[in-house]
């Protein structure tokens, strides 16, 4: 989930990827500091906006980002779900990724200008990451045998737990519960639209979607806190 480099690993398997999901929250207060720690330095706001997008591309190694535009040329390509699917393997960015690309970035970019609470970007990031494990659960693999497939796999009652007590601190900053709400929504809305364009499931790269989806809405609900 970042590209913080950790200990080498032997061998990963299947449990690996699921147990994983339990701690994306914390992946997200790495990037979110980071994005917060740029937004506090003494430069003019647009110029900390953009040093927190790049913080926040370069930390998630565009891992999102690439998902994003990836889904948008397959999502909104007037295809069949099996077309859908192929068009998501093609490593090619068509207009569709393009644009909605420069329109999230430009998103991020706008409301990270805003006067928001510092820690707006870690509760954003944070839950963002928390969210997705409901649609990840809910809604089957488009492609077994993929790497998101194997993240779904599995999943019980000690990972929900373990991410809500992640998520916790997050939730407890100052409009923290509307964030967690604006994320949840987003994340539930942006999956039922994917999984309907893509025959019933999602991938990894509409987890990366669903992840941006959810952080510039629990990033718009600071914004409407401050209005």
């Amino acid at each position: 989930m970042t590209t913080l480099p950790v200990p080498p690993l032997r061998e990963v398997r299947d449990a690996d990827f699921a147990r994983a999901k339990a701690y994306f929250p914390l992946a997200g207060y790495v990037v979110g500091g980071a994005v917060a720690l740029a937004l506090t330095l003494p430069l003019p706001a647009g110029v900390g906006a953009a040093l927190g997008v790049g913080a926040w591309l370069a930390l998630t190694g565009m891992l999102h980002f690439d998902g994003l535009v990836d889904s948008a040329d397959a999502l909104f390509a007037v295809k069949s779900p099996e077309q859908r699917l192929a068009i998501l393997r093609d490593v090619h960015v068509g207009a569709f990724g393009l644009a909605t690309g420069v329109v999230a970035l430009l998103l991020f970019w706008s409301l990270l200008s805003a006067d928001l609470p510092v820690g707006a970007p870690i509760a954003s990031a944070v839950l963002a990451r928390a969210a997705l494990l409901w649609p990840m659960q809910r809604y089957p693999a488009a492609r077994a045998g993929s790497s998101g497939a194997r993240a779904r796999a599995g999943g019980n009652l000690a990972h929900w737990t373990v991410a809500a007590l992640l998520s916790l601190p997050a939730l407890l900053l100052p409009g923290g519960w509307a964030a967690a709400l604006g994320a949840l929504l987003a994340s539930l809305l942006a999956a039922r639209f994917t999984a309907a364009r893509l025959g019933g499931g999602l991938t990894g790269d509409s987890y990366g979607l669903i992840v941006i989806t959810a952080e510039l809405a629990a990033l718009l609900t600071f914004v409407w806190g401050r209005g």
